[in-house]
C-alpha cells in the first residue's frame, strides 16, 4: 500500500469482504474508529467483528472523496454507502466517513475511522 488511494481501497475490500486478516494489515496497532452512533472500537474489537462473521456486507462503496496530506499524516473525507447486517438486522445506509492515514515505513496504515449518518434535506441539521 504505497498510497494512500490504495490503502484506503485495501481497507474498503476488507470491509465488504470480511477479511478479518487483510484489515489487521491495513490498520495501524494504535487504530480508533468512531461508529455512526457514537461507539468507539479499538482495533481488536474493530477486527472481531469479522473474525465472529457477525457483520457482512454486500455492499460497500466509497465516493465524493477528498484527500488532503500532511506529511506523514493524511486525512480523507467520503461518502460511504452500505448494504449489509450484523446478525439479523440491516445496516443499510449512507454515511460521511473521515479516516487518518498514517505512513509506517513505506505503507500506509488506517489510524482512525469516524463514521456519521448524512441526514436527509430539509431535515432540521440536515443540508438545506
Amino acid at each position: 500500500m504505497k498510497t494512500i488511494t490504495e490503502a484506503q481501497e485495501a481497507w474498503r475490500n476488507a470491509e465488504l469482504h470480511g477479511d478479518a486478516d487483510a484489515l489487521e494489515h491495513v490498520l495501524a496497532d494504535d487504530f480508533r474508529a468512531v461508529g455512526p452512533v457514537g461507539f468507539v472500537l479499538d482495533k481488536a474489537q474493530w477486527v472481531e467483528r469479522y473474525r465472529g462473521g457477525e457483520l457482512r456486507y454486500e455492499r460497500l462503496a466509497l465516493d465524493d472523496l477528498e484527500i488532503r496530506t500532511h506529511g506523514d499524516t493524511a486525512i480523507a473525507i467520503a461518502r460511504w454507502t452500505q448494504q449489509g447486517a450484523i446478525g439479523d438486522r440491516r445496516v443499510d445506509g449512507e454515511f460521511r466517513v473521515t479516516q487518518i492515514f498514517r505512513r509506517a515505513g513505506d505503507d500506509w496504515r488506517v489510524e482512525g475511522v469516524h463514521l456519521s449518518p448524512i441526514a436527509p434535506p430539509n431535515r432540521p441539521g440536515g443540508p438545506a
